[in-house]
């Protein structure tokens, strides 16, 4: 634009008033009029940098700071660990009165020591959540002919990246802090477009190759030794709903993988079905049935035995 052309008109003053009355229309009809009018969910952007702190203190020379040396690791991962546990107290308290605006009989002082006590909870199952991961990267390596090293598989692969950020949702989930997993989740999603919903379970030396487009639903339980690969769905088939119409939360509606099963690009498993141990599920494949331990699943077989 030509600095003699004149500067366009936005009408802001406009713009900003029927935005406000969007919002206050909004609040008046959930019933939101007498929020306090401070911040009171979790925020992304924080929780992003307390992951990055997270991820530094579970592997430090290899996703910590570039200049970090070995004498320094204990320094690091304590320092690393203090600012990331205290930022996510703050996060776990929003969410925590965020839920309990309407019960006036929950002072303050209550909820922090809540969000205090479910952090602290937290804390303690790192060290377990850095074994967890080790034997994600030990199957990757193990898994992908193409991977040179357990380093190579941390610096670079999404799947391990996902399972990092599962491993940590999960346990923040556990401890009744939803909304604080759900956005650990969502950012893994943003970065790696693995889905993973952070009440799934997922076992020991999982592997998710290539991973773009994998999603794992809420109740879906994955046993030790599986693999996935790039877009498997696990999914629901179908949602209960009550008398209302509303749907039904928490039912269990996806599938369960036993150990040793392996699921090829672009499988489709809907609903709560068994894939029985060491079972192979092709490529493709739509599957809506459980299925016998050591079974080989294929395209055309799945779609004979629909027909059948």
């Amino acid at each position: 634009m030509s600095t003699s052309e004149p500067a366009p008109h936005w009408d802001l003053p406009t713009i900003v008033r029927e935005l406000r009355e969007a919002r206050e229309d909004w609040r008046h009809r959930s019933s939101r009029d007498r929020d306090s009018g401070d911040r009171e969910f979790p925020s992304p952007d924080r929780v992003r940098e307390q992951l990055k702190l997270l991820r530094g203190a579970l592997f430090p020379l290899r996703l910590g700071p570039s200049d970090l040396k070995r004498e320094g690791e204990d320094y690091f991962v304590g320092h690393a660990l203090d600012r990331a546990l205290n930022g996510l107290v703050e996060e776990a308290r929003l969410e925590l009165a965020s839920r309990q605006r309407e019960h006036p009989d929950h002072p303050p002082a209550a909820i922090f020591r809540q969000a205090q006590a479910r952090i602290a909870d937290f804390a303690r199952s790192l060290p377990t959540l850095r074994t967890l991961l080790d034997t994600d990267a030990e199957a990757a390596f193990q898994g992908d002919p193409a991977a040179r090293s357990v380093d190579e598989v941390l610096l670079c692969y999404p799947g391990i990246q996902a399972l990092i950020h599962h491993r940590i949702a999960h346990r923040l989930h556990a401890l009744d802090l939803p909304l604080l997993a759900r956005i650990v989740a969502e950012l893994a999603h943003s970065e790696t477009g693995i889905d993973i919903h952070p009440g799934a379970s997922i076992g020991r030396y999982c592997f998710i190759d290539h991973g773009t487009g994998v999603v794992i639903g809420e109740t879906a339980v994955i046993g030790e030794h599986v693999r996935l690969y790039q877009a498997v769905t696990l999914g629901a088939k179908r949602f209960e709903a009550s008398e209302d119409g509303s749907l039904v939360k928490g039912q269990p509606r996806h599938p369960i993988v036993e150990d040793g099963v392996v699921i090829y690009a672009g499988a489709t498993l809907l609903g709560r079905i068994t894939i029985g141990r060491g079972s192979s599920i092709g490529g493709n494949v739509w599957l809506t049935r459980s299925v016998p331990p050591g079974s080989q699943i294929t395209q055309a077989r799945s779609e004979q035995a629909a027909s059948a």
